[in-house]
């Protein structure tokens, strides 16, 4: 079973981040969620993004960063919009990770190294209609590690909520969520 490291996004370790962990745990998976705002949570994406540029983003891809070192090497690294940064950081840079999992966002793979390790397979998740994946870039960041990656797949969900997967939100599409979260079982399971 995998050993994965789950970022929250924006809006901090809500509930709906643990229970999507609980779900992944319960599949037999060991899941650590690092509370990267030290239990500050928000209630819009604006006001967590906010308290991050306060924090520094660097700094809290830093703080995602040593959270993982304090963990065996062989992760598979996980993230939910805000979340992929020091999801996307670790899989690319750190050695040995065993997999990445990205959720409503993808930033270009030269952010954070020249190219997509060969040996790290990843899936990218959004909703067809996100604002925030299709208009802020995500999507052709994704399509990008796509073409580079040589184990990468992408699925696109209908609707536009960007946190759909997170059920403490209004956003949340539970019949998209149990798709999702069956994909991202059988990705943990083989790998």
């Amino acid at each position: 079973m995998a050993d994965v490291v789950l970022f929250h996004h924006a809006l901090g370790l809500t509930p709906g981040i643990e229970g999507f962990a609980e779900l992944l745990r319960a599949g037999g998976h060991t899941v650590h969620t690092p509370d990267l705002f030290d239990g500050h949570s928000f209630d819009t994406i604006d006001e967590g993004v906010a308290h991050a540029s306060k924090i520094g983003f660097g700094e809290l891809v830093g703080r995602g960063t040593r959270a993982a070192e304090e963990l065996g090497p062989e992760l598979v690294y996980a993230g939910f919009s805000w979340g992929v940064l020091p999801a996307q950081k670790l899989a690319q840079t750190r050695p040995g990770a065993a997999g990445a999992l990205f959720f409503s966002s993808c930033v270009p793979v030269t952010e954070f190294s020249p190219s997509w390790p060969a040996a790290v397979p990843v899936q990218i998740h959004a909703a067809e209609e996100d604002p925030y994946f299709i208009d802020g870039g995500d999507l052709e960041a994704a399509r990008d590690l796509l073409a580079h990656a040589p184990v990468a797949e992408m699925f696109l969900y209908p609707g536009g909520g960007h946190l759909f997967t997170d059920s403490s939100t209004a956003e949340y599409d539970a019949g998209a969520t149990d798709t999702l979260l069956a994909r991202v079982l059988q990705f943990l399971g083989s790998h």
